[in-house]
């Protein structure tokens, strides 16, 4: 019998080899891991739960200690009060372009009108004694462009566009400075309920200032007396801060003396300046139709033997002069330096009024705090806290004699 001799490769060898070194490890019986499993559920069920929940905003704010009651409340209204405030800064920005282009354009047409008609009118006197010249059709288009003219005129100086003009940019500038003030609120302080009641009352009192509408409540553009603007509400009490307050005896004569600086000298001063630009736009706004008037006059009489001379005057010569007293007040924008003047007395009597009512609080506790106060009176005015410090000083030293202005940057 023939013996089989088996050969064994080394692949199958390593194979055995590696069979037999293998790992066993002892058996874990899962018999009693039922036990534990409703307790693993009943915990991941409360844990999802308890993140449901985590995630609900309770309804109550007061459920929260951290949160104010009512401070979602008063946010939301602050922040309605920002959204219009931005809305009209746009609004006042947009029409005041817009009748500053009133303004160039009338006084454009009016003063093309004007010497038309006065060269219609030269030509009409000069052609009298051609035969067959169209003359009475030069009277008649010279005199209807007379009185077109007037017409635009008298409209052109009761509105005042220039005017009108500088009205809606001092109230774009108070309504970004508002905007400002708000955001200002929201970022380093608590608004409360006080502050939106304050925000509100100083956009109305802007909206009362220097109203948008033409009709019914337009300013007074020719006032019997000149007065200053007035865009802030009634001075109120200001909110509780601590005992001191930054303020001082020194500071309150200081102050004092402030105010009286701004009456006599600053304030007065402006309000003296826009009686001279009244009445000076009151002397113009006169002229203007009364010689574009003269001049349809004197048109209409051309070529009349008796009259010739004086209506060919009357008919060329007020144009001419109509043409240059329509520059003088709408180029030269006398309406707008008056409500200049006017904005500016009023801004002098608002930090009068400030100041006023912070020194008349006789609990310092409510007053803005002294030092921050009397940075901002110097900022308003232009000045260092340093000289602001010698003004008053020379104010107390020369009394009624006051010889420097209380502000630097106006």
């Amino acid at each position: 019998m023939r013996t089989k001799t088996s050969t064994s490769s080394p692949s199958s060898s390593s194979h055995r080899l590696i069979t037999r070194a293998s790992i066993h490890l002892p058996k874990i019986s899962t018999a009693n891991l039922d036990i534990f499993t409703p307790n693993i559920a009943s915990n991941i069920s409360m844990v999802q739960e308890m993140h449901k929940f985590s995630r609900i905003t309770p309804k109550n704010p007061t459920l929260n200690p951290n949160v104010h009651p009512d401070h979602e409340v008063i946010m939301e209204k602050l922040y309605l009060i920002l959204e219009a405030v931005s809305d009209r800064v746009e609004m006042h920005k947009n029409i005041g372009e817009q009748r500053n282009n009133w303004n160039s354009l009338l006084l454009t047409c009016i003063n093309t009108i004007t010497l038309s008609a006065a060269t219609m009118a030269g030509i009409a006197s000069v052609i009298t004694s051609i035969p067959g010249a169209p003359l009475e059709t030069l009277k008649l288009s010279s005199s209807f462009l007379y009185l077109a003219a007037t017409g635009m005129l008298v409209i052109m100086n009761k509105i005042q566009p220039s005017q009108l003009a500088e009205e809606q940019r001092n109230a774009a500038r108070l309504f970004k400075q508002l905007e400002s003030e708000i955001k200002t609120k929201i970022a380093i302080s608590q608004p409360t309920l006080n502050d939106v009641n304050d925000a509100m009352d100083k956009v109305l009192a802007i909206d009362r200032a220097y109203p948008l509408p033409l009709l019914g409540v337009m300013l007074e553009k020719f006032p019997a007396k000149v007065e200053p603007a007035v865009w802030w509400p009634e001075k109120t009490s200001s909110k509780r801060c601590n005992d001191k307050n930054g303020w001082s005896v020194e500071l309150e004569e200081e102050m004092k003396e402030i105010i009286k600086v701004l009456e006599v000298k600053d304030k007065d001063d402006y309000i003296r300046l826009g009686e001279k630009a009244l009445k000076l736009n009151k002397g113009l706004a006169v002229a203007g139709p009364l010689l574009t008037g003269l001049g349809a006059i004197g048109s209409g009489f051309l070529a009349s033997s008796p009259h010739s001379s004086w209506a060919m005057v009357l008919g060329v010569m007020g144009g001419a002069m109509a043409s240059v007293v329509n520059t003088i007040q709408h180029g030269g924008q006398v309406g707008m330096a008056f409500e200049m003047y006017r904005s500016n007395a009023g801004f002098f009597k608002m930090m009068q009024e400030s100041i006023e009512a912070n020194l008349k609080e006789r609990d310092v506790g409510r007053r803005e705090n002294g030092e921050v106060f009397e940075m901002k009176v110097a900022l308003q005015l232009g000045r260092s806290l340093s000289e602001l410090r010698d003004v008053a000083v020379s104010s107390s030293r020369n009394g009624k004699d006051i010889e420097e202005f209380g502000s630097k940057l106006f």
